[in-house]
């Protein structure tokens, strides 16, 4: 699938954001909020798979407010770097920015959901506490540790994907996270996989569990489809 990008004007200047449309041109709208490596060519496949499953997909560069952004797709450390450079409310302002801008897309009918990854998971789950999106899903949210106390306020339905043998969030805290975000709410989806660990989706051999990412991307396109509305091309 093809992408173009356009820009949202903000008051710190013009927000890159990626988007990309199905085959019928209509659909459902997604956000993708990136991993810590940007807007990478693993993070615009998985906006592509979306866009081909029926969806209109943006993925804003969230780091356009940095001088030095360039990262590879496997530097860990460039990424956590830049991660934390990032003032997470100028992140957030720009998520909002973009998720209102999709919404807002006459080929999205007003329906959307955040989809993150890693970084962006935590990311969505803060957006989702304070502006109501149709749906969320959050895979191996980084910041969910210390998001909790919002677990109240997000209200639509979700569905999180964690590794049991993720090196950045223990177990442990996998099962906070799962007692907070389902305590009271029944529209919540929780998963764990065995023996994957952090960013399994990412396709990197240094990241991916075959078994672990199908599986995952397999509930994610059913649970996008239940609470979207089935997209024309899916």
């Amino acid at each position: 699938m093809s992408s173009d990008i356009m820009n949202l004007p903000t008051e710190s200047g013009d927000l890159p954001v990626h988007r990309w449309l199905p085959p019928s041109g209509t659909g459902p709208g997604v956000l993708v909020l990136q991993e810590i490596f940007g807007v990478s060519d693993y993070v615009r496949s998985r906006a592509s798979d979306l866009a081909e499953a029926g969806y209109v997909v943006f993925a804003p560069e969230l780091y356009h407010r940095l001088p030095d952004a360039a990262v590879g797709e496997d530097d860990l450390a460039k990424g956590m770097e830049l991660a934390g450079e990032l003032p997470w409310d100028e992140a957030l302002t720009d998520a909002r920015t973009a998720m209102d801008a999709l919404r807002a897309a006459p080929e999205t009918g007003g329906r959307v959901a955040l989809l993150g990854f890693c970084y962006g998971g935590g990311l969505a789950f803060n957006l989702a506490a304070q502006a109501v999106p149709d749906a969320l899903v959050s895979y191996y949210g980084s910041a969910l540790p210390t998001l909790l106390p919002l677990a109240r306020e997000v209200t639509c339905p979700s569905l999180h994907h964690f590794g049991t043998a993720d090196d950045y969030i223990p177990l442990e805290t996998v099962e906070k996270i799962r007692a907070a975000v389902t305590l009271g709410n029944r529209r919540v989806q929780f998963f764990t996989y065995d023996a994957a660990g952090h960013a399994f989706d990412n396709p990197s051999p240094m990241f991916h569990h075959e078994r672990a990412s199908a599986l995952a991307w397999q509930r994610t396109l059913t649970f996008l489809a239940a609470h979207l509305g089935r997209a024309e091309n899916a």
